[in-house]
């Protein structure tokens, strides 16, 4: 069942008013405003807890690639392939330059993970592997306009991204210019990529129905990113209630 955020009306709102709903998806419902994020950025977490996070983490950012490659195949707009396929190099790499996935690895490492078990995602949270497969599932069973607007909590992803590499700085001992390197490199990376999604939404979205579903693909996503940290907070800080399976922290002392 659609989800209608705003009422929007039949001819749809013109594109400042639009992108405007978009931005305040973001203001209420972007997981910036999740607990956990407060505690992780506020240096409250002990490093197992720090490793729950980047282990579950990695499965999202290994399923980046694959929902980018869902999106390649729905277009005949050889344009639009060739923008949009250079995310799937920043996250997938090339054979000279490493990409996201490997510097969230070179994360997971410094944080005294081990690299084959983070990439067996074995140790993830049940609720982590379905949300991620959610995202994944709906960038190939939706419109090619839905599946794009799902990436545009990148619009709210540049704060977050400043608030956590000062946050571990601040509070974490494994915070360096290697285990940072994701995080600085996405400053300079999705500016790029939110200008693009977002003109083309603007764009495409040229009536209420079409701006409806738009809103609903970005709920959706931030939903999606939600149930991750509900997942984590649930499991690892109250009540405490790790499934079977799942990553079980060793160290409890500061990350």
């Amino acid at each position: 069942m659609s989800v209608v955020y705003r009422k929007i009306p039949k001819q749809g709102l013109n594109k400042q008013e639009f992108e405007q709903e978009l931005r305040k998806i973001g203001e209420e419902r972007y997981h910036d405003k999740h607990p956990f994020h407060h505690l992780l950025h506020g240096g409250k977490l002990n490093k197992g807890q720090v490793q729950a996070w980047a282990l579950n983490r990695y499965c999202y950012q290994s399923a980046i690639p694959r929902k980018d490659a869902n999106i390649l195949a729905k277009t005949t707009d050889v344009g639009l392939r060739r923008e949009w396929r250079h995310r799937i190099e920043d996250h997938d790499g090339t054979e000279t330059a490493p990409g996201g996935i490997e510097r969230w690895l070179v994360l997971a490492e410094g944080l005294g993970l081990e690299r084959d078990y983070v990439m067996s995602t074995r140790g993830a949270l049940p609720a982590t592997r379905f949300a991620c497969e959610a995202y994944v599932n709906f960038t190939r069973n939706m419109p090619l306009l839905d599946a794009i607007a799902s990436s545009l909590t990148e619009l709210f992803a540049a704060e977050i991204h400043k608030t956590r590499i000062a946050g571990f700085l601040d509070h974490y001992k494994f915070a360096n210019d290697q285990t940072l390197a994701y995080f600085r490199k996405r400053l300079d990376q999705a500016p790029r990529d939110v200008k693009f999604g977002l003109a083309y939404v603007l764009r495409e979205a040229d009536d209420g129905e079409k701006q409806k579903r738009v809103m609903d693909a970005v709920m959706f996503k931030t939903d999606m990113l939600w149930t991750q940290l509900d997942a984590l907070y649930h499991a690892y800080v109250e009540p405490g209630h790790i499934p079977p399976g799942a990553f079980m922290p060793e160290d409890r002392r500061p990350a």
